[in-house]
């Protein structure tokens, strides 16, 4: 009996550690110019720290925990990205960038090792295993491609002092990697409803790849929070995508784009030369009608977990628009608004489709989005296959704040710069390098071992922009190192720039932009030389090897000596023949006369 009390309370005991895992779903939508729409999809999830440790698994998946706690990684941040974010236009990056990655597959995690050897042996396991689970390339991430930086990253998650001495933090990138179908699908297998419910039912790889920018994150950390006792393990997956209304709306059976009648057409009469006869078309993009089913090809159906821990129906959706603009939602949704009246919130029904409709408007319905704190654009000088250099142009749009930030760039080994010809300089300007660039932490490559890190810390007056350029040269690979398409060029990781959080400011967050990926054209040799060489190498050994073979194998002999052999009655039959193809040639001629 003393057994069973004791098995019952250690029964409650584990119930009450385990308690209370939560989940969470947001989606928020936010019209942009041009026509553009803005989709955030934020999907979080968190257990106690101990379960975890002892694979009780209910929200956070079991296929990624046991891979994390294989590989002793602590945090994790896993990035696949595709696209451009337009920052004029669009203005600043959703999440302050902390959720976007560079072009291709980007990952940096925090592996808990005693030494550097056990770290980056743990981080090509972890790569490993990511890469099946995720259906990447990430197994390409090896030494040419790790870098560990110094100044740009630091941890999200709390961790305790005692183990933060032996985190080992370690980056890599593949710019190369193209985002498709394929990576989606397991991202969405980690969701509890698995895109089967809830706003995860929007997600569907024709809209998402078709997007103009779009960018998948997945995020691991350890949370202690103030008021609680013990330590949480996050896990927060987000989809952000900007799409074009004009081209998700065409239906999937005729998806090529189709004049406008001219009845519909709307005509711009501010225009002189407008008359009856003349038409302008007037550009209705950003105020044309959309709902939820003509963008994403389906509403949304239901809710994913609709009760929170404290059995509250919680907001789901939100959309950012003017106050004086009308929405339609499907029966049964909740509306909540906050003060401003421009972002409007919605409890999605527990079983029944939500959608949102927004009806024609005359003017658009787009809510100014604050500017970027920095412009960040890099590029290639320079001419020739030998030697080039590279450009990066920050631009500070404040006229009165100065923009400190650090400038991480990982370089391949064949591209080799020339740290003295590094030079940092205002536009129109003369002032000296010392007076922007703070500090720089530089680590040269090694052949076909590892890549450059150079990390810098630079300082942008207001209403500025530095140019920051550099020199370098461009080694020469063996061709069994060229992919197949040798000739399109090698794809350069962009450059991450992190952006420091003002003293006098509100927030403590940290800002990150990311440049666009550069494509770089090596000396590239002549690929069908090789192929010749071996046709004709081939063709000499089978002419060699074939006579020396007849030689050594075959027996020669006399023709007296083979029995059987009649060499008269041969000699016979050959100039019988030959006086019988003589008369009928001597019959021919005589006709022909």
């Amino acid at each position: 009996m003393r057994r069973f009390y004791l098995l019952f309370l250690s029964l409650l005991l584990t119930l009450y550690v385990f308690a209370d895992p939560q989940y969470e779903e947001h989606l928020n939508l936010e019209p942009l110019p041009q026509g553009s729409l803005l989709a955030s999809f934020n999907f979080k999830s968190n257990a106690s720290l101990q379960s975890f440790e002892q694979q009780h698994f209910r929200y956070i998946p079991r296929s990624l925990g046991q891979i994390l706690q294989h590989a002793q990684a602590k945090e994790l941040h896993l990035r696949f990205s595709s696209g451009r974010w337009d920052a004029e236009s669009w203005g600043a990056r959703p999440w302050d960038g902390a959720k976007e990655g560079g072009t291709g597959v980007e990952v940096w995690t925090w592996i808990e090792a005693s030494t550097d050897e056990e770290a980056f042996t743990r981080w090509i396991t972890l790569n490993h295993a990511l890469s099946g689970l995720f259906c990447a390339s990430l197994n390409f991430i090896d030494s040419t491609r790790t870098t560990r930086p110094v100044k740009t990253y630091e941890p999200v998650g709390d961790h305790s002092n005692s183990s933060f001495s032996n985190l080992h933090l370690l980056h890599g990138t593949l710019p190369r990697e193209v985002v498709c179908t394929e990576n989606l699908t397991p991202f969405l297998k980690l969701l509890p409803c698995k895109g089967k419910a809830g706003i995860s039912s929007l997600l569907d790889g024709h809209k998402l790849f078709d997007a103009s920018w779009q960018s998948m994150s997945i995020d691991v950390r350890p949370v202690c929070p103030e008021k609680s006792s013990g330590c949480i393990v996050e896990m927060e997956q987000t989809v952000d995508m900007v799409l074009d209304i004009e081209r998700s709306k065409r239906p999937h059976d005729n998806p090529i784009p189709r004049p406008v009648p001219t009845d519909q057409l709307i005509c711009d009469t501010s225009k002189p030369y407008s008359s009856p006869d003349i038409c302008f078309p007037m550009d209705v993009s950003s105020t044309q009608s959309w709902t939820l089913s003509e963008i994403f090809g389906r509403p949304i159906k239901g809710s994913c977990l609709a009760n929170n821990s404290r059995g509250e129906r919680s907001e789901s959706v939100c959309i950012r628009v003017p106050v004086e603009h009308q929405l339609s939602t499907s029966q049964g949704s909740v509306e909540r608004k906050d003060r401003s009246g421009n972002r409007r919130c919605y409890v999605l029904p527990e079983s029944d489709p939500f959608e949102i409709s927004l009806p024609q408007l005359e003017k658009p319905a787009v809510v100014s989005r604050p500017s970027p704190p920095l412009y960040a654009s890099r590029s290639f000088t320079g001419h020739g296959q030998e030697r080039g250099g590279v450009q990066t142009l920050l631009t500070n749009p404040s006229s009165n704040a100065t923009v400190s930030f650090t400038y991480f760039e990982t370089l391949p080994w064949f591209m080799k710069p020339y740290l003295h010809t590094l030079k940092a300089q205002i536009a129109a300007s003369s002032t000296q390098q010392e007076e922007i660039i703070k500090s720089i932490y530089y680590r040269p490559a090694l052949d076909r071992q590892r890549g450059t890190q150079l990390e810098l810390e630079i300082t942008v007056p207001p209403a500025s922009t530095v140019r920051l350029t550099y020199d370098f040269e461009k080694a020469i690979l063996r061709y069994t190192e060229y992919p197949p398409d040798a000739n399109r060029g090698f794809d350069v990781a962009p450059a991450v720039i992190r952006l420091h959080p003002d003293p006098a400011g509100a927030s403590s967050k940290a800002v990150y932009l990311r440049t666009t990926s550069l494509l770089l054209s090596l000396p590239t040799p002549d690929f069908s030389m090789p192929y010749n060489v071996i046709i004709l190498t081939s063709t000499v050994i089978a002419l060699a090897f074939g006579s020396i073979y007849n030689l050594l194998v075959r027996r020669f002999v006399g023709a007296d000596e083979v029995e059987g052999f009649n060499l008269t009655k041969l000699k016979g039959r050959v100039n019988g023949r030959f006086w019988v193809l003589r008369d009928r040639f001597s019959n021919k001629e005589k006709k022909i006369q």
